[in-house]
């Protein structure tokens, strides 16, 4: 599957198949033992589910358990079960489709039934937030699609908040991997929050996205902390190892998060080059500040 793919597009029998199971097996699944590596505890650690697909899932989720890594994420109820086995919650759930989202009002009905499906499944795991995508431009100008995801946020933002999930737009860059996406740079994703009105609608800010479009990376998070809530790596160039190989100063970025009182999520979201547990693990030990 293409990294999109990924992200979107679980069906209503999906949701449906996996709920007894992930309700079932909720409280036993979490009484696991504690991680082999325990962490600082200032960053609380996720992976990107999608970047490691070639490992089937239980041995992902147990190696994640080994790191010290809270959360696997960008998934559907179908997994539920499996992350609660291994201790594990799912920090960010997958909803609707990437390319056509909450911009353009013919998306309306299918997107906001997706996020209600999405919420509602976070909701009953107990895991916080939920995403969503302004999709791409096709046409539509910044104010109109500001408008329509308003509109679109505005329909869910009450069950959100009833539910204590966060609805989450993310950041992507249109210059390199997500042509003519809208919500490509962090004042506009900003507007929407503020528009919106609702201490559940966030952002997913993307630093990998973010310093490609931007930059000025600290600077930003410091401005708009109260608008994020989740965070993603990778490293810039190539999206690859978040290393000494790229331009990103990763330890100062994660201690600007924890000196502006951040309390969410920090995922990983990079293509490994080399190993991807070895590169996983040197990511974590990155960015555990």
């Amino acid at each position: 599957m293409t990294h999109d793919s990924q992200r979107g597009g679980w069906t209503r029998r999906a949701w449906m198949a996996a709920g007894g199971a992930m309700l079932a097996g909720a409280a036993s699944s979490r009484a696991e033992a504690p991680p082999v590596n325990v962490r600082k505890g200032n960053i609380r650690h996720s992976v990107s589910r999608w970047c490691y697909n070639k490992i089937p899932m239980e041995e992902f989720c147990a190696a994640c358990r080994r790191l010290g890594i809270e959360s696997v994420e960008l998934l559907g109820p179908s997994d539920f079960p499996v992350l609660q086995r291994h201790g594990l919650v799912c920090a960010m759930v997958n909803s609707h489709s990437l390319t056509k989202g909450l911009n353009h009002v013919e998306n309306h009905a299918e997107c906001l039934a997706k996020l209600r499906e999405a919420i509602e499944a976070a909701s009953a795991a107990g895991f916080p937030n939920v995403i969503c995508f302004s999709g791409n431009r096709d046409g539509i100008d910044d104010e109109q699609g500001l408008t329509n995801c308003v509109t679109a946020l505005q329909q869910v933002a009450g069950l959100a908040e009833q539910k204590k999930v966060t609805i989450c737009m993310e950041l992507l860059n249109s210059k390199r991997n997500h042509k003519d996406y809208q919500c490509d740079r962090t004042w506009w994703g900003v507007e929407v929050c503020k528009r919106v009105g609702s201490p559940n609608v966030k952002l997913l800010y993307d630093i990998y996205h973010m310093q490609i479009m931007e930059g000025d990376v600290i600077a930003t998070i410091r401005e708009n902390i109260q608008y994020i809530g989740h965070v993603h790596t990778g490293g810039v160039p190539g999206r690859n190892e978040i290393d000494e190989t790229q331009e990103l100063n990763y330890p100062a970025i994660m201690r600007a998060l924890v000196q502006a009182g951040y309390k969410g999520f920090v995922g990983q979201e990079f293509i490994p080059k080399r190993n991807p547990l070895e590169s996983l693990a040197q990511a974590i030990d990155i960015c555990d500040v």
